[in-house]
């Protein structure tokens, strides 16, 4: 700095990023960790608070001073200090591990004034600069084991394919949902929501809410529905709302029904369960919604863009806001780790031929999905093509007592159902996609009785996953295994001896 900066610092006036001091005084420390709190700055020591300059002496002690105070603030100030006439200038860092404190406590500038932060104000501003995890602090009033629903992790273990060799609560503890103190299993805010028996018990915006309108505005309730069975639970129930409440048309060719949604289901699934993993868990008075609309899905939750990630970088950086609600979400394959959530909705939205999903970040974080612009044209399927509302829960539990019937019926006759049987048929060509899979039955949504088919093929050898180690992999796929040929080739032998009894 040369005599003409600081004659402008003369000038300026004490704000923000400004303070003058006629001598060091006890106070020095107060103003050196508001500035580190806030946005740095410098401090004129020798210069009246009407800009007067007095002058102070320089000499190493004053100099050593000046140090000893910055290195005894928690965490250490980082400091730059210069002679310019009269006046040492001290150039005050802002910290990058905010907040900082001294022996008199924490504080701030606000304009040209040093505050004392109160109680609340340090809650929130070690909210803020991340300095209080939502996720990893503990839950006081959760008692284990009464408040734990042992089901819940059962299915998070399956999802997860850790063998449940170690005792609950080393598990627990490993996978850091809870910690050991005193003796006692202490559940984080994280394995609260993940493994209550009533999250909303201990968190009251632990929910997420879908709502159907009619129309294009927030104005008609058609259908509500609130989600608050836990962190999992909440995801696949939003999504069967969706599925529910949205259109699908398919096309038969060759005895295959494929099809085709009017909205990316995986792009939306990716939303939904960034929008609960990224959320403010400290906005109590808030939950996530989503809501259908007759133009769009959108897809809302509470805190706006986490913290050291700007609106240009959506997409490109990855910054989580509830690291630990992040990673037993990865662990279960309901996201990936790498930051590519945004480059997955929009290139899913392509793969379907519906526009790119858009982004608004305030107070609050929004997706919004459109429709693809018309469930394809005939001459894009071939005939016949059926475009069917969302199945209504009466539908959807007659379409699943219809396949009960099935399975029975098929086990009696030869230990496939028809179900199984189309599955088989599905793979003997190709390796297919659950998705592939579904539409070979017939069904239009993921029953208990297709999950069942499904499942039992695998465990029976006749079918196996493409990418074993990942069974939430978007990229999975299903394939026939040699004793799955040889079952299909029987099947279609068996038929052809038909045939020809048939023909004499």
């Amino acid at each position: 700095m040369n005599p003409s900066a600081l004659e402008i610092l003369l000038q300026e006036g004490e704000g923000t990023l400004l303070e003058y001091k006629e001598s060091l005084s006890a106070s020095f420390a107060r103003e050196l960790v508001a500035l580190a709190n806030t946005l740095g700055g410098k401090i004129l020591l020798g210069v009246r608070d009407d800009g007067t300059v007095v002058g102070i002496g320089d000499s190493n002690e004053l100099r050593a001073r000046l140090q000893d105070i910055a290195r005894n603030c928690d965490p250490p100030v980082k400091i730059l200090q210069e002679r310019i006439g009269k006046v040492t200038v001290v150039t005050v860092r802002e910290s990058d591990a905010k907040p900082v404190q001294c022996s008199d406590g924490f504080f701030w500038r606000q304009g040209a004034v040093t505050q004392k932060l109160s109680r609340s104000e340090i809650r929130d501003f070690f909210r803020r600069e991340g300095g209080v995890r939502f996720d990893l602090s503990l839950c006081p009033a959760f008692h284990y084991p009464r408040d734990f629903d042992r089901s819940k992790l059962d299915a998070w273990l399956e999802l997860s394919r850790i063998t449940a060799r170690q005792p609950v609560e080393e598990i627990l503890v490993n996978i850091e949902a809870a910690e050991r103190t005193g003796g006692k299993l202490l559940f984080r805010n994280a394995g609260a929501l993940f493994f209550a028996r009533e999250p909303r018990r201990f968190f009251n915006q632990a929910y997420i809410t879908c709502l159907l309108f009619k129309g294009t505005d927030r104005v008609h309730v058609l259908d509500r529905k609130d989600f608050d069975g836990g962190i999992v639970s909440d995801i696949e129930e939003s999504l069967r709302f969706i599925e529910r409440n949205t259109r699908t048309a398919y096309r038969i060719e060759k005895l295959q029904r494929e099809e085709i949604p009017e909205y990316p289901m995986a792009a939306l699934r990716e939303a939904v369960t960034n929008a609960v993993m990224h959320r403010d868990w400290f906005n109590e008075g808030a939950n996530v919604f989503v809501e259908i609309y007759d133009d769009r899905i959108e897809i809302v939750s509470p805190g706006g863009l986490p913290a050291g990630l700007s609106a240009a970088e959506l997409g490109t950086r990855s910054v989580r806001r509830n690291a630990l609600i992040a990673d037993l979400l990865h662990r279960i394959a309901f996201i990936e780790k790498a930051g590519t959530g945004i480059h997955r909705m929009r290139e899913d939205a392509r793969m379907h031929s519906c526009p790119g999903p858009e982004f608004r970040a305030d107070g609050f974080f929004a997706a919004v999905f459109q429709p693809r612009a018309r469930l394809l044209a005939p001459e894009e399927l071939g005939p016949p093509i059926e475009t069917l509302p969302g199945l209504s829960q009466a539908q959807g539990e007659a379409q699943e007592a219809q396949g009960e019937a099935q399975e029975a019926q098929g086990e009696t006759q030869g230990g496939l159902t028809a179900v199984e049987k189309a599955i088989l048929g599905a793979c003997g060509a190709a390796p297919r996609t659950g998705q592939e899979l579904l539409a070979s039955t017939g069904y239009l949504t993921r029953t208990g009785h297709f999950k069942k088919s499904l499942q039992k093929l695998l465990r029976s050898g006749l079918i196996e996953r493409t990418l074993p180690d990942n069974p939430r992999s978007p990229k999975q796929r299903y394939r026939l295994t040699p004793l799955g040929h040889q079952a299909l080739t029987s099947r279609s032998r068996e038929i052809d001896s038909m045939g020809g009894s048939l023909g004499r």
